[in-house]
């Protein structure tokens, strides 16, 4: 069968590149650069602790070493202390790194991989559907015709893709603009990141109420200043000003010793793509939607589209053309970046704008304080991560659904649990196959030998209906799940998300919950003429 065409080799590209290269499925990556990236410090990303994982996972690298997990977060209105939040166990940190880091990560992982051709200098011209395949022509020196089961856009907010397939994509231009500089220096916050709205050195107007500093490794910061509406040069005298005086202000009145590394203008725009998919073409990352007011999680919300997309295209691939699954795609993740998008419509008239209900309302300053955080630890309305309850591969009417703490199409949390080889591994270790993920639930099992209870109870009746589902499954053990009483079977997406939680062992329940988590029965051939 032919492989999957990508289109554009950034984050997006090179993650669903890896991720349906991981799941026996072949790929070509059309880059319309020369194969490598810009080192770019004022350009860096926030990624949540499960994305975090993803990324690790597929490049088999410790970004720790890369990047930086903060030591914790503050947030601060003039010159008092509103929130302070230390990371641990329970509150996990995000992940902050250069973004020409993390595709430097993708692309050395790739560079072995025999399942992915990265075709450079290759910019997309035309595509032409069939009713089996897609046609892609390139143009420039090393111009030619490609041939792909799929393809997938992944390049960008001017996407040709989406051009070419004469989708709308409507919106706001220019939400916010935030000036933006990397520098090696000193602050009083080792390893912490901090919000200072209203800084007592800068209270008048939009443009001196909010500044936002984030750690990155060997000393160096990202600092990001909120600048006022209109189209203004942020001229390099502006920007020195900007730094010495915040430099100043957080350290007691006197401009530490400091190395500018790198600036820039970070202008922030809304949109989201009418579709997300026609026929065989498909839309990701910023050729699908535009969002990120807090100036650094775009691309947490592509690499959500490229691990969401990625097991489906892989069962399409492998057991034949599937629509509902296939199409369930735009129906979760459009929804899910769309909802971000209403968050930030209502919520930054309120956070930006003067008096606001602030006038009239107790606390409602501390409460946008409150709102911020949320947004750029990836909590809250403005930043955590989108639900599927409403999926159409949701089962429906399931006797022995029970709830555990995780909603249904929520993420799963990350426990310990026992693999078929008797091992503990991390449950998201196990994310990387492409298969559906059955968990039992089952204190005790942690300190016997597997020898001792796989055969014990209720576990073989467990193992012959994981064995009778109609598509690829894998059975583990966990001692617990937060939640969850003995003797729960938790079915699991490949992307993470909870399908079900099972009271007890139901196998038509269970049947009937894998059959629907994958758009219906494996093997079923469907047309999959564009729309």
């Amino acid at each position: 069968m032919d492989p999957v065409i990508i289109v554009g080799a950034g984050p997006v590209g090179l993650t669903l590149a890896l991720a349906l290269a991981r799941q026996e499925v072949p790929s070509i990556v059309l880059d319309e650069g020369p194969g490598k990236d810009e080192p770019r410090l004022a350009r860096t990303v926030v990624l949540r602790e499960d994305t975090a994982a993803l990324m690790e996972r597929l490049t088999g690298t410790d970004l720790t070493e890369a990047g930086i997990h903060w030591a914790g977060w503050r947030a601060m209105r003039r010159k008092q202390v509103t929130r302070e939040i230390a990371f641990d166990d329970t509150e996990p940190a995000p992940l902050h790194l250069a973004q020409h880091v993390l595709t430097g990560a993708l692309r050395a992982a790739l560079a072995g991989e025999r399942l992915v051709g990265i075709a450079v200098d290759s910019r997309l011209d035309t595509v032409e559907q069939e009713p089996s395949a897609v046609t892609a022509r390139t143009r420039g020196p090393k111009g030619t015709w490609w041939r792909g089961s799929y393809l997938v856009g992944c390049d960008g907010p001017r996407s040709t893709v989406r051009k070419l397939q004469d989708i709308r994509f409507p919106g706001r231009t220019a939400v916010e603009r935030h000036a933006v500089a990397a520098l090696r220096t000193e602050l009083p916050w080792t390893g912490e990141a901090l919000l200072h709205r209203m800084p007592p050195w800068r209270t008048s107007g939009p443009s001196g109420g909010e500044v936002t500093g984030r750690p990155l490794p060997d000393g160096v910061w990202r600092l990001d200043w909120l600048l006022p509406p209109g189209k203004d040069l942020v001229t390099p005298e502006l920007l020195i000003g900007r730094v010495r005086e915040t430099l100043a202000g957080w350290n007691g009145g006197s401009t530490p010793a400091y190395e500018l590394l790198d600036t820039g203008v970070h202008t922030v725009h809304h949109r989201l793509a009418r579709r997300w998919r026609v026929g065989r073409v498909f839309l990701a990352g910023d050729a699908a939607h535009l969002l990120g007011a807090l100036g650094t999680q775009g691309l947490d919300e592509g690499l959500r589209d490229a691990d969401n997309l990625a097991w489906k295209l892989a069962l399409a691939w492998h057991h034949g053309p599937r629509e509902a699954l296939l199409d369930s795609y735009q129906t979760e993740r459009r929804a899910a970046v769309a909802a971000r998008l209403r968050a930030a419509d209502q919520a930054l008239p309120l956070l930006r704008g003067g008096g606001g209900i602030r006038a009239y309302v107790p606390g409602a300053a501390r409460g946008h304080d409150v709102l911020l955080t949320d947004g750029h630890l990836g909590r809250g309305p403005l930043g955590a991560p989108g639900t599927y309850a409403g999926s159409p591969l949701a089962a429906r009417h399931l006797e022995a659904e029970v709830p555990v703490d995780t909603p249904l199409g929520a993420p799963v949390e990350d426990v310990r649990v026992t693999a078929e080889d008797g091992s503990f591994v991390r449950l998201r270790d196990r994310l990387r196959r492409g298969a559906l993920l059955v968990v039992l639930i089952a204190p005790g099992t942690g300190v016997w030998e597997r020898k001792h209870w796989v055969s014990a109870g209720i576990m073989p009746r467990l193992a012959a209906a994981v064995t009778a589902l109609p598509c690829p499954a894998e059975l583990l053990v966990a001692e617990s799940y937060p939640g969850a009483a003995a003797h729960t079977v938790l079915l699991i997406r490949p992307d993470g998300h909870l399908v079900t939680a099972l009271g007890g062992v139901r196998p038509a329940d269970l049947y009937a919950a894998a059959e629907a988590a994958v758009g219906g029965p494996v093997g079923a051939q469907a047309g999959a003429g564009a729309r």
